[in-house]
């Protein structure tokens, strides 16, 4: 079963996964990352970015690896995750560019690009810790309802609950793709550790298939229960439909010091 941890709100569990990250770098300054974009996480890269200023931590050997990419967009348009994991992890954290890997969404190689990326990932030991969101409808990555849990990095169409969601970032959901290029299911059970956030009553439902349904492709998410070290960060709203509440908590509350994370 994950680990669940229920926070006040989502400032509470953005430190406590980056305060996680940057005692695992200086831990291990060849850390390898695994990158999710979009909102949730973004508290938390802005936090690590000013811990690893302020403690003057070397991170120029710490590597990441993105979940995702649209297909047909241009690394330099300011939603494709090229650019938003440049600007929000890369530059702000200090990470060494040429240390950091997002798939390749070049539709003239997209065939090839999976393949590739599963290449990279395996060639640096595999993902350290996994930072990962959760969409409305139970897929993480861009693994949509359906997906294969053995799947692997490849190309997927986009459902329009997904182009919705997601249209907040461009001036019109035409514009957002209908393709991506996105680490499977399997490809995400492989690394050691997965973090998963969700907050807001909008993935209280996702939350509770997820974490309390049965293992199933049409909520992707589900997968995670049979990962040996998951932890999952949701506040009060996201929690709402859960069954177990009272003993995620109680488990918190009983924590032993040297369990960490």
């Amino acid at each position: 079963m994950s680990e669940v941890i229920i926070v006040d709100d989502e400032a509470e569990a953005s430190k406590i996964v980056s305060d996680l990250l940057v005692k695992s770098i200086i831990k291990n300054p060849e850390l390898v990352l695994g990158l999710a974009t979009g909102s949730t996480p973004l508290g938390v890269y802005k936090l690590v970015a000013e811990s690893i200023k302020e403690k003057h931590v070397d991170v120029s050997g710490v590597r990441g690896f993105a979940l995702d990419e649209y297909v047909g967009l241009s690394k330099m348009h300011q939603e494709s995750y090229h650019f938003v994991i440049n600007s929000n992890v890369t530059e702000p954290i200090g990470l060494t560019p040429e240390n950091v890997h997002v798939p390749d969404g070049d539709e003239s190689t997209i065939e090839q690009a999976g393949a590739e990326y599963e290449k990279l990932i395996k060639a640096s030991g595999g993902v350290d810790i996994q930072i990962l969101g959760i969409g409305t409808d139970g897929h993480i990555g861009f693994n949509e309802p359906g997906s294969s849990l053995s799947s692997r990095t490849r190309i997927k169409t986009l459902t329009e609950q997904t182009r919705l969601d997601n249209a907040r970032f461009f001036n019109d959901v035409d514009e957002v793709p209908r393709h991506c290029i996105t680490q499977g299911i399997g490809t995400i059970l492989e690394a050691k550790h997965l973090v998963l956030m969700a907050f807001k009553s909008t993935k209280s439902k996702a939350v509770a298939d997820a974490l309390e349904g049965p293992i199933s492709a049409f909520c992707p998410a589900s997968a995670l229960q049979l990962h040996p070290h998951t932890t999952v960060f949701i506040d009060h709203a996201a929690a709402a439909l859960l069954k177990n509440t009272d003993y995620y908590k109680w488990v918190y509350k009983n924590k032993p010091d040297w369990q960490g994370w």
